[in-house]
């Protein structure tokens, strides 16, 4: 069993839609340092599909994604 690393931000974005949830996200991560973790909470469906995307065009790692029940939780590596 793996354990997932501990976040320095975690920031709930439950009940906001597109772009709402990428918008808030790129700035909790201005707040972050290089290497650092954010882990994000959302309900939107399409936050899977926009993360990976977002993540891929800004260059920070998507380290790992997860569901529990309705909510989607990301875990990003500021670059």
């Amino acid at each position: 069993m793996s354990t997932r690393p501990e976040a320095n931000l975690a920031t709930d974005l439950s009940g906001l839609n597109c772009p709402l949830p990428i918008l808030r996200t790129k700035k909790a991560l201005a707040a972050l340092e290089s290497g650092q973790l954010l882990q994000v909470t959302c309900t939107d469906p399409a936050t899977p599909t926009d993360f990976a995307a977002f993540c891929k065009q800004t260059g920070n790692e998507l380290v790992e994604h997860w569901q529990v029940e309705t909510k989607f939780l990301f875990l990003i590596r500021k670059r």
